[in-house]
């Protein structure tokens, strides 16, 4: 049966059934039905209290209750009150004579549209009803797509994606993984000759904001061809099938415009562990994920299927079910990772196109601040930089917009608002300066770039220290360094004021955590030995564990608890010797914070001299030149022997 004939057939049905309820309402079934002459008796035996007269209808009311008039009638033992009659205005007499004659009450009605009102208020409610009945219906048994639901809501970028691989910076594995995928859609048949299957899926594996949403656009617009968009949580309906259907809806659109890239965002809504999270599974995202199975590897064997390419984003790997990995669906997994410098660099570039940048700004230094930027957050950082310039009425963008938008990035912006009184200004300037100089006295710690004491976010100072390159790894020397850096404000509140205060409060909460996990999780403890303690927290929707299991006997525990206390006080105890022996040190640059509120590192440098860390580097790089030295004249010496 065609699509068409359906609908006439729905029609056609509709109409009977208004047809049928309109004759319904037209009929009074509370109504015994007397001939004229029958009425006329009636009228003539005083047996009629009072009629209605509307055209030729004549409603009326008996005196007393009154047999059926018919003897054909299906209920005889009902006796009836109300009666209806029909006349054409020709009889003679008229029945208004016959009525007043007889005294009975007369009443004319007019024929107005109020009756043909109420008759479509009562049709109305019953067809919207017939309607919904019939939408479902046909939604259920997969005929058309009742309202809407089952369609896809994806958004179609045709083949007009004007983003290329020029547009994606910073992560050039994954942009080589990516190039295989453009060159299959342009040239099948290289594959195809050596038997090669291209890969179904590509799962784009990385932290917020690192361009997995760009790549694919990019590899839409390198191989120009039409791109399909749609986020996982578009497929999830309160309603049971829906997403299924959406599914199917989204393959069909896509295999008849193959090839083409398919791009599910964060895939992770609907591809979640099956049976999964407390209380069970979700029967529609379950459904939903069914059916994207089937789609990526079903029993098509048509050759447009295989030229749907699906690329998928998340950064929740670890909660996708085992089936949507496997090879045959998601055959290859590229990892987004955060830039390193260089890469942090070629996205500044990226992102300066069309931003006024004045002479000062340097894109490799802005680079070396922004450690663990992500794409989006270097973006966001230039952003910031020309709001700031427009702010300032300048019509280019100064290397001081770009350091401010650093810290509004990483701190917040600053909390002009907040007013400190000049004792809290003291203890925050020596809080701050305690940080600074063990920073600078201990060679392994990190270099301090700013220190001010204007407030940011939930901080009334704030000491920037960031490692000169990228860090992978830490040692040992590194991570005690860097706890001693942590208690310096404290101590350096404890010298000088012979008090304490809550401002060291984040501080101590950073330096525990990390000497926890240098004795539970790296080993570095050589009372406990090289052993991992604990295991890592199950995440709670995976519906396996929800408290972290200890795979140790509370005497470890206490031998822990005691080792971290340990690492804590000797760092502690590092901090106040550094700060002691610093004190006049210490006062100097807290009279010039209190005096500038910021200092940058160039400034700390003319103040108190170069620190432990640049005196390492000048020493190394010494004895390095020393020994080219002794290589180039033992070398000389070789030669005029």
């Amino acid at each position: 049966m065609s699509k068409y004939l359906r609908q006439l057939i729905i029609i056609i049905a509709l109409g009977a059934v208004v047809l049928f309820i309109m004759e319904t309402m037209n009929n009074d079934y509370n109504y015994e039905e007397l001939k004229f002459s029958e009425f006329i008796e009636a009228v003539s035996q005083d047996k009629v209290a009072a009629v209605s007269i509307k055209g030729d209808i004549i409603k009326g009311k008996f005196i007393s209750p009154q047999p059926p008039a018919n003897p054909n009638a299906t209920n005889l033992n009902r006796n009836y009150t109300d009666f209806r009659t029909q006349f054409r205005r020709e009889v003679t007499p008229s029945p208004e004579e016959l009525l007043l004659k007889h005294k009975v009450k007369i009443s004319i009605v007019e024929d107005n549209w109020s009756d043909w009102w109420m008759i479509i208020l009562n049709i109305v409610p019953i067809l919207l009803l017939i309607f919904f009945f019939v939408t479902i219906t046909r939604q259920a048994n997969g005929v058309g797509q009742g309202f809407g639901f089952g369609k896809s809501k994806h958004k179609s970028y045709g083949d007009k994606v004007n983003v290329t691989f020029n547009d994606v910076a910073g992560v050039e594995e994954a942009k080589e993984e990516l190039e295989e995928i453009v060159d299959y859609l342009k040239y099948p048949a290289k594959y195809k000759s050596l038997g090669a299957r291209i890969p179904k899926g590509v799962l784009l594996l990385g932290s917020p904001g690192t361009g997995k949403t760009l790549l694919g656009k990019a590899v839409a617009g390198e191989a120009g061809v039409p791109f399909y968009y749609i986020s996982g949580s578009d497929f999830v309906e309160m309603f049971v099938g829906v997403g299924a259907s959406r599914v199917r809806d989204l393959f069909e659109q896509a295999k008849r415009t193959a090839p083409c890239i398919v791009f599910v965002d964060e895939i992770d809504a609907v591809g979640r562990e099956r049976g999964a999270g407390l209380g069970g599974g979700h029967d529609e995202r379950e459904q939903t994920l069914n059916q994207l199975l089937v789609e990526m590897d079903g029993f098509d064997t048509n050759a447009n299927a295989y030229a749907v390419i699906v690329l998928a984003a998340t950064n929740r790997p670890d909660v996708l079910d085992p089936a949507l990995l496997r090879p045959g669906r998601f055959d290859r997994q590229v990892v987004v990772d955060r830039p390193d410098i260089a890469g942090r660099d070629a996205i500044l570039k990226v992102h300066s196109r069309g931003k006024p940048l004045s002479s000062s700004v340097d894109l490799h230094e802005l680079a070396q601040r922004t450690p663990g930027f992500s794409g989006a957050e270097l973006e966001n950082l230039l952003n910031e930089a020309a709001l700031l310039a427009a702010r300032r009425g300048s019509k280019d963008i100064e290397m001081s917009d770009c350091t401010e938008a650093i810290d509004r990035v990483m701190m917040g912006p600053e909390r002009k608002s907040r007013i400190l009184s000049a004792k809290d200004r003291k203890i925050t300037a020596y809080h701050e300066s305690g940080h600074t100089l063990v920073a600078r006295a201990i060679p392994e710690a990190s270099p301090v770039r700013k220190v001010t004491i204007l407030p940011r976010g939930q901080a009334l100072g704030v000491t920037s220290i960031v490692p000169d390159q990228d860090r992978y790894n830490m040692n040992k020397s590194e991570i005690l360094a860097s706890i001693a850096v942590f208690m310096g404000g404290r101590v350096a509140e404890e010298i000088i004021f012979d008090e304490i205060t809550t401002g060291a409060s984040n501080d101590i909460e950073r330096a525990t955590e990390l000497a926890r996990d240098m004795v539970c999780r790296y080993g570095m403890s050589e009372k406990l030995g090289p052993l991992h303690y604990g295991r890592k927290q199950s995440q709670v929707f995976l519906g396996r564990d929800i408290a972290e299991h200890r795979s140790y006997s509370e005497e470890t525990s206490q031998s822990i608890d005691a080792e971290v206390h340990r690492i804590i006080s000797e760092c502690y105890d590092r901090a106040h010797q550094i700060l002691s022996e610093a004190k006049d040190e210490l006062d100097k640059l807290a009279d010039r914070l209190l005096e500038a509120e910021t200092i940058e590192s160039k400034e700390l440098d003319e103040l108190l001299g170069p620190s432990a860390r640049d005196l390492q580097k000048q020493n190394e790089q010494s004895e390095q030149n020393e020994e080219e030295t002794k290589e180039i004249e033992l070398s000389k010496s070789e030669e005029e022997e």
